[in-house]
């Protein structure tokens, strides 16, 4: 062959290769552009700046800070013409569904508080006990709506075998109005009348249940939910729980801890009664709908304002103060926590949207040393984490489990600079040396190109050092990176979750644009990072929500025990 025939060959060949490689570089670009759309209307991308103290811990929460309730109303329990509790009752609750069973053993172990209002109107099935032991029957012209209703032991057994197979960790609201008579102002009078509970209690320990936890009352603090008991009563009430489990749980080496009040929070009220029970009380219990009732028009506006959201660090930070000014060991958690009150509202209270709310609520309880957050619910209203009548999840609840995966006990203090709508926070990882960071984008027309700035000891003796990560090209934040490429150099884990087709009212969230289903053989998904330089920053999409778990060596403060 000529040599000029030799060129031209491999002139060809080059420029075929050159077709090839422009031609896979663009379906690669179409590919992730259609899964993962980081454009906006306007284009628009800020630049922000996360500071990270790793310094010192400024709060710890419990390894097991995510908790969910179960409630008691029946299927008849009704908001604003909608009945959205279905069968979701712990009284009703299918207990063999194994979609359930396997979206509480997912956490390993998931709290589950057992309360609600009707608890106050509860009877437990016993010897003791005369009365026929009937569900509740909704009467208008009672307390809360119903009548009392019962407990049978048989469901009792049912629960407890559930939640042992579950491996759950569970707490349960005692019937606090038990013997008062409530006053025409709503006010209860008289002392607790014990010995129902008492009786719960001997046939739990008889039986080998594990409770971890016993909560006296429900939402009876303060100004009351129906019905109000003053705090100096509460507190000779509390006494009294607490002598009767030391009784019963005789010789164990653990015992349930002792739960109050779970009501609203009223600093005068709450400084009292905790005063008053500096011996007796383990944990103190408030409630959160900050969002309003559940009709509300306004809420994902209230959701999505910065402000507002900051607004609702005041009971965080006044319980606090009060807890570390008195002579109790007792420590604070939400005992329920459903946003939006009166059962919340369709397609906001289980959407996506909400994932904006409770993961700043999560983030915020923990900066101010709240060791459990228990949302408002499992399953049953239209806040479940579960879907009332399919069980399959709601994004809530991939939400709580990321959480529940990265967010170790040690909390840090986070700050963020170029933009208010971006929320910031970061813990210790729970599974790995480093930093976990949690942001979340409330602006649907603009992105967010976040660097990240740790400051901890330097291990060599020189001072601070500061670690600092850094973009090269936004698109690449999603491609699927190579097992080869993982194992060279530092990487970073995130996780990006997205609403479907991005609507805010989507009941679907994607993972690095996946979508997050439960499959025909009921399993749920992988929760898989995609990896990233760790010397890029971040980039966060409108109205998304990232979980980053960012390398290093241990930070001082995650070495504190």
């Amino acid at each position: 062959m000529a040599i000029g025939d030799t060129l031209t060959a491999k002139n060809n060949f080059l420029r075929n290769m050159c077709c090839v490689f422009l031609l896979s570089f663009l379906c690669f670009w179409l590919f992730w552009a259609g899964h993962i759309s980081f454009r906006t209307a306007s284009g628009n991308v800020i630049e922000g700046t996360v500071f990270i103290n790793g310094t010192v811990a400024i709060a710890k929460t419990d390894d097991n800070f995510i908790c969910a309730t179960l409630d008691w109303w029946p299927p008849d329990k009704c908001d604003y013409g909608t009945c959205s509790w279905g069968r979701a009752s712990l009284l009703n609750l299918d207990l063999g569904n194994p979609i359930l069973l396997k979206a509480v053993k997912a956490f390993s172990p998931l709290k589950i508080r057992m309360g609600g209002t009707l608890q106050d109107k509860a009877v437990y099935e016993s010897k003791g006990i005369d009365e026929p032991c009937t569900p509740f029957v909704k009467n208008n012209s009672e307390l809360f709506g119903f009548s009392e209703g019962c407990l049978t032991m048989r469901r009792w057994d049912e629960l407890n075998i559930f939640f042992r197979r579950a491996g759950a960790v569970v707490t349960f609201g005692l019937n606090a109005l038990r013997g008062r008579i409530i006053q025409s102002d709503g006010s209860a009078r008289g002392a607790w009348d014990s010995s129902n509970a008492e009786s719960l209690m001997r046939y739990t320990v008889n039986k080998g249940y594990k409770i971890y936890g016993w909560e006296l009352g429900n939402e009876l603090s303060g100004n009351g939910v129906g019905a109000r008991i003053g705090a100096d009563q509460y507190a000779s009430d509390v006494d009294r729980l607490q002598s009767i489990v030391q009784n019963i749980y005789k010789g164990f080496k653990i015992k349930p801890l002792i739960i109050a009040p779970g009501g609203f929070f009223d600093a005068n009220w709450f400084k009292e009664f905790i005063d008053k029970t500096p011996n007796s009380l383990q944990v103190v219990t408030h409630h959160i709908y900050n969002l309003g009732p559940g009709v509300d028009d306004r809420l994902i506006d209230k959701i999505l304002d910065p402000s507002f959201l900051n607004s609702g660090s005041e009971p965080f930070s006044s319980l606090q103060s009060i807890l570390r000014s008195s002579a109790t060991s007792a420590v604070a958690w939400v005992g329920e926590a459903g946003g939006a009150y009166n059962s919340g509202h369709n397609l906001v209270t289980n959407a996506f949207v909400f994932s904006f709310w409770y993961l700043d609520q999560l983030g915020m309880a923990s900066i101010y040393g709240t060791k459990t957050y228990c949302r408002q619910t499992l399953i049953g209203g239209n806040y479940g984490l579960l879907n009332t009548n399919t069980f399959v999840p709601n994004p809530d609840y991939y939400s709580a489990l990321l959480w529940h995966r990265l967010m170790g006990s040690n909390v840090l203090s986070t700050s963020l600079s170029g933009t208010t709508k971006i929320r910031a926070y970061a813990h210790c990882s729970k599974q790995s040396q480093g930093t976990t960071l949690l942001l979340i984008n409330l602006d649907g027309n603009t992105a967010a190109r976040v660097r990240v700035t740790i400051s901890r000891e330097n291990l060599a003796g020189n001072g601070a050092l500061v670690v600092q990560q850094e973009q090269q090209n936004q698109r690449k934040r999603f491609a699927k990176i190579s097992q080869d490429t993982k194992t060279n150099g530092k990487m970073r884990e995130e996780y990006h979750l997205t609403a479907r087709d991005g609507d805010l009212h989507s009941q679907t969230m994607l993972l690095n644009g996946e979508i997050l289903a439960v499959n025909s053989s009921e399993d749920f998904p992988p929760l898989e990072p995609i990896y990233v330089s760790e010397t890029a920053p971040i980039i966060v999409a409108p109205f998304s929500i990232v979980f980053a778990e960012i390398p290093s060596s241990v930070l001082p403060a995650c070495a504190q025990v």
